[in-house]
């Protein structure tokens, strides 16, 4: 039995929807998690999902900002949205599936970008980036043999060296300041959680499902980061049989600057 789940920043989901559409046809995962989805949830573009077999849906959504969906071909349960930092903003959903023979629960996150400046003193972007990770230490990789855990999203923070096209240059360059990198590997491991892109593809190999918009041939320039991530508890680790980062969506008419990623497990 195999399952998959991708995780997509789509930066405004009504505008992308095109391409939603497009990725979906062609990889067919069983849930997608999506972030930045920019709309309240009664603009939700449910049909469309609808339509393509994913009856299943549960939003978390502002106006113009922020926002997670996490859409599925089989039934789902919305746990919980949290808030952290009580800032109002929609950048959590956490739902509940079956898969394998277990009860998965799976958080969509969507972490603030913290602004250009990586000073918690003067920025106060960059202070709520810090204090959200930390929030996140509440949030565990829970499991037994019944159970497990998944966290995806766009973290935006590329915690290691190889996660980044330079790691010298990036070094005072938010998403990738130790501050940031630290503060993001402390959590992952407080809480149990396994990283399961470098699983599968350890460093020193480079992965990058982000670049920039301001690059004006970013293919040639591959000056990417790995902002979005897959983690599980250790009990569905051992079940991840590949990862897919789709880098060929960058290049799709009007894209996101993030691509897609897809992890896929297979259950005996």
């Amino acid at each position: 039995m195999s399952f998959s789940i991708a995780t997509w920043n789509i930066n405004s989901v009504r505008l992308r929807m095109p391409l939603v559409e497009r990725f979906l046809a062609e990889h067919r995962p069983d849930v997608l998690c999506l972030q930045e989805t920019k709309c309240v949830d009664d603009l939700f573009p449910f049909e469309a999902f609808r339509a393509l077999g994913y009856d299943h849906i549960a939003v978390s959504g502002q106006k113009g900002y922020h926002g997670v969906a996490t859409v599925a071909r089989r039934p789902l349960e919305t746990v919980e949205k949290r808030d952290l930092c009580a800032m109002g903003d929609r950048r959590h959903v956490a739902t509940r599936l079956k898969a394998g023979g277990k009860t998965i629960l799976l958080h969509n996150f969507y972490v603030p970008a913290g602004g250009d400046e990586p000073d918690p003193q003067v920025n106060p972007k960059f202070r709520h980036k810090l204090d959200f990770i930390e929030e996140m230490r509440g949030v565990p990789a829970a499991f037994d043999g019944e159970s497990a855990s998944v966290l995806v999203g766009d973290l935006n923070i590329a915690p290691l060296e190889a996660d980044v096209w330079s790691h010298k240059q990036l070094l005072k360059i938010v998403s990738h300041t130790p501050v940031e990198t630290q503060g993001l590997e402390a959590m992952r491991a407080h809480g149990g959680w396994a990283d399961l892109m470098r699983q599968h593809i350890p460093a020193p190999e480079k992965i990058y499902t982000w670049w920039s918009y301001r690059a004006r041939d970013w293919e040639a320039s591959n000056r990417g980061r790995r902002l979005d991530h897959v983690w599980s508890s250790a009990n569905l680790a051992a079940d991840l049989t590949g990862i897919e980062v789709v880098k060929s969506a960058r290049g799709w008419e009007r894209p996101s600057d993030h691509v897609p990623v897809i992890a896929r497990f297979g259950f005996e």
